[in-house]
């Protein structure tokens, strides 16, 4: 008996030795199935989530945001403490205390699965879900769960327990495309995370389940419900307390998601500094590499650029008369119905609004939006009038009939009177239309390049068509101070005379002929080069670039960087070498900086997500010109402001400089302005080259967007002059000749001169008698050319 017993035993060992030698052969070639194509951990060290850029203005305020994902990384001590604790409640109260598998979690999650007969709940770690999430597949299956445990186990090895947390609070989904408890704690609550209350860090922690499901924009209730199992975890692990616990249950949820300013004001801004981002990072490090950019932009001088520019253009449009209706409707018709499609809905003035015409009169128009009613009256749609290609708008009548204007069943855009107030049944407005019209303002500080303001047309969300840096078109009269600049380094002065004459030149290779013709269509004869400037007249300007030569001219512009096609004939010193806003900022720079170009800088500085510097912007100047020069320009383009075709910009009130420029027909506008603290350049014109109107000059059409502008930021900055350089001396002139002024000297201007350079002789012209003809012609001759300025611009 005993000896059966030994062998009935011995032969148990055996099959149970055998049973474990099979089981462990078979665990490890499991294993080494499981592992044979294992990712590796270490990678998850150099923790690289796709990130959020975000550009910020010069004031650290959000330009906007770059993205393929909402994800904002934060680490653990920038986050409100209750956050990973409602995480940790939540998803694995036992984080710190396991070694990345949970094996009670496990061994629960198993029992579930084989009632089932299905794998219904994972157990997994946060470990493990942060294995899931970067190394691994969502698929469910076991060998999956095997390889994750088995790489949950390794990144405990290699990472401490607050740098996994750290990872798993910015990589998981909380949905609205919110990855990480940044991005959620913006998108619902309008919050960062470091703000969040317990009750609101506590329905967060609810949401990685079923994002979709406990989604509070769409289920309060069920996603407050989610929350009550939080804060129950939290209590019954004696995270929190009970008068905490009763608080957060009981506490009000403002559900608000913080604005994103992109693509709103400063669109155009922000796109140009996106593309350069992109071409010097890279699109992947542009959209995943959470850069923090600094940029040059102020939003108060960019809003003050928009609405000048928007404003421009809308007085623009009307003084070319109405273009008709939107669009036409039946009664019966549903105005939102008819309107639905129209894209223009998402770049007109916000304060305007679509209305349906219901009844005419000759005193008005009565319409409807919504359920409200409204009276445009005649006295609004005075513009509307048909143009007349030989007069300016003001000299063609004024509607006063509604009905030659509107009709029963028009859709049209109109905006509230000033004087409209809610208590009023029928609401006054103003009838308004889009402008065709295009324009761009370009604005920075010319002792640094900073890139205060940009703006390259009527609305970014219309056309992404940057025109400030991306149009080339002629820049007229705005490009004869580099003319003139070069003329002063080569033997001119502000006194010289030349002929203002009529010429012409034949290009014998075509058998045509060029009849140049100053704006006002007169000839003034003997002229100072000051005055030519100053006046803008064309002859004088093309006699000048004659006698320096036209190769002069062009490596001037160069010297100023402006790169163009120049065509070698004398038209160039006209302006018909077309060229961008921004570079024609940047060669202005030259005279508001004495002497020397400088870049325009729109980024200041990028870096990475964790703060390490990665580009740092630095003022890049370039010799141009002697400050001698450059003050000599300056003096003559503060004339222009005072007594030429810039007159308009004396409403300003301080001390400026500029120069309007307009081409053939009328087809480009131009002012450019600065002060020592700040260069403004504008343009008008169709994107379609093609005349503007009657009198739609650089003075008409662009320095009043100009005016309005620097009126909203001019009070930034102290009232500063400009700056005489050392080698200037100040003369004054007689205008009729361009000698030292003597005792018979009618006009007289006070110019400067390089030292050296001024008249010596002093004019001997008899002063006239008073009443005389001749007196009065003198006194009078300034006043009668600013005079007609004034009414052709």
């Amino acid at each position: 008996m005993g000896c059966l017993m030994r062998k009935f035993f011995l032969t148990i060992s055996i099959l149970v030795g055998l049973l474990l030698v099979l089981g462990l052969g078979a665990g490890l070639g499991v294993y080494l199935w499981v592992v044979k194509d294992l990712p590796q951990v270490e990678g998850i060290s150099d923790y690289r989530p796709s990130l959020t850029t975000t550009v910020y203005t010069k004031n650290d305020e959000v330009l906007g945001y770059l993205a393929r994902e909402k994800r904002f990384l934060r680490s653990l001590d920038e986050m409100n403490e209750v956050v990973p604790k409602c995480f940790l409640a939540a998803e694995d109260h036992a984080f710190y205390e396991h070694e990345g598998i949970d094996l009670a979690g496990i061994l629960r999650a198993a029992v579930k699965n084989i009632k089932a007969g299905s794998i219904v709940q994972g157990g997994s770690t946060i470990t493990q879900q942060v294995i899931k999430a970067l190394l691994l597949t969502p698929e469910r299956s076991y060998e999956r769960k095997l390889k994750e445990a088995i790489l949950a186990y390794r990144l405990e090895k290699n990472l401490d327990k607050d740098e996994i947390l750290t990872i798993y609070l910015n990589e998981i989904y909380l949905g609205h495309g919110a990855y990480g408890v940044e991005a959620a704690a913006r998108i619902y609550f309008g919050k960062h995370v470091d703000e969040l209350s317990l009750a609101e860090a506590s329905l967060l922690a609810g949401l990685p389940k079923a994002p979709s499901l406990y989604d509070p924009y769409k289920n309060i209730q069920l996603a407050q419900s989610r929350q009550k199992y939080v804060l129950d975890r939290l209590l019954d692990l004696e995270w929190i307390g009970p008068e905490e616990y009763r608080e957060a249950l009981e506490a009000d949820i403002t559900l608000e998601s913080m604005p994103d300013p992109s693509w709103t004001v400063g669109g155009y801004y922000l796109e140009e500094v996106r593309k350069w981002l992109v071409d010097e990072f890279g699109e992947e490090q542009t959209y995943s590499g959470g850069l923090k950019v600094t940029t040059h932009i102020d939003l108060e001088h960019q809003k003050a650029a928009e609405n000048a520019l928007r404003q421009g253009l809308i007085n623009s449009s009307k003084r070319r008369g109405w273009q008709g209706p939107v669009a036409r409707a039946d009664k019966e018709d549903d105005l939102a119905a008819v309107t639905a499609g129209m894209g223009s809905f998402q770049w007109a003035p916000k304060d305007w609004l679509l209305v349906q015409v219901e009844e005419v009169e000759p005193a008005g128009a009565k319409v409807s939006f919504g359920n409200q009613t409204g009276w445009i009256d005649v006295s609004s749609m005075g513009w509307c009038r048909e143009p007349d290609p030989e007069k300016a708008p003001e000299d063609v009548p004024r509607i006063k009939d509604a009905g030659k204007v509107v009709s029963v069943g028009d859709i049209v855009w109109a905006s509230p009177d000033e004087d409209a107030t809610d208590e009023q049944e029928t609401v006054d407005l103003e009838l308004q239309q889009l402008p065709r019209v295009q324009g761009a303002m370009f604005s920075m500080d010319p002792k640094t390049g900073e890139v205060l303001a940009l703006t390259g047309g009527f609305s970014f969300q219309a056309s992404q068509f940057n025109r400030a840096m991306q149009a080339k078109r002629q820049p007229g009269s705005a490009f004869k101070p580099i003319v003139y600049s070069a003329a002063l380094d080569h033997g001119f002065t502000p006194a010289s005379v030349l002929l203002d004459a009529p010429i012409a030149f034949t290009d014998r290779a075509t058998n045509s002929t060029w009849k140049p013709e100053n704006y006002e269509q007169t000839i003034f004869g003997p002229t100072l080069l000051r005055t030519g400037l100053v006046k803008s007249r064309n002859l004088v300007t093309i006699r000048l670039a004659r006698q320096i030569g036209i190769d002069t001219v062009i490596q001037r512009a160069k010297n100023l960087g402006l790169e163009s096609e120049y065509p070698r004939d004398l038209s160039v010193s006209l302006g018909s070498a077309s060229v961008t806003l921004m570079d024609l900022c940047k060669a202005y720079s030259a005279f508001a900086r004495e002497g020397s170009t400088i870049k325009p800088r729109l980024v200041d500085e990028v870096e990475g997500p964790w703060g390490k510097e990665l580009y740092a912007s630095e003022p890049e100047s370039q010799d141009g010109i002697s400050a001698q020069t450059a003050y000599i320009i300056t003096s003559l383009l503060q004339d222009v402001v005072k007594s030429g075709t810039g007159w308009r910009i004396r409403e300003l009130g301080r001390p400026v400089a500029g120069k309007t420029g307009t081409t053939d027909d009328q087809k480009d506008a131009w002012f450019m302005g600065y002060a020592p603290y700040l260069l403004t350049g504008v343009f008008v014109g169709f994107d379609q080259v093609q005349p503007m109107g009657k009198y739609e000059t650089g003075s008409r059409a662009a320095s009043p967007i100009w005016l309005q502008y620097r009126q909203e930021v001019e009070g930034d900055y102290p009232r500063v002059e400009f700056s005489q350089p050392r080698g200037i001396v100040m003369a004054r002139i007689d205008a009729a000749n361009g000698l030292l002024a003597g005792s018979g000297t009618e006009k007289s201007y006070l110019l400067p001169f390089k030292s050296g350079t001024q008249p010596t002789r002093i004019s001997k012209r008899k002063a006239a008698q008073p009443g005389s003809s001749e007196s009065q012609g003198s006194e009078s001759q300034g006043r009668d050319e600013d005079d007609k300025l004034k009414s052709l611009f």
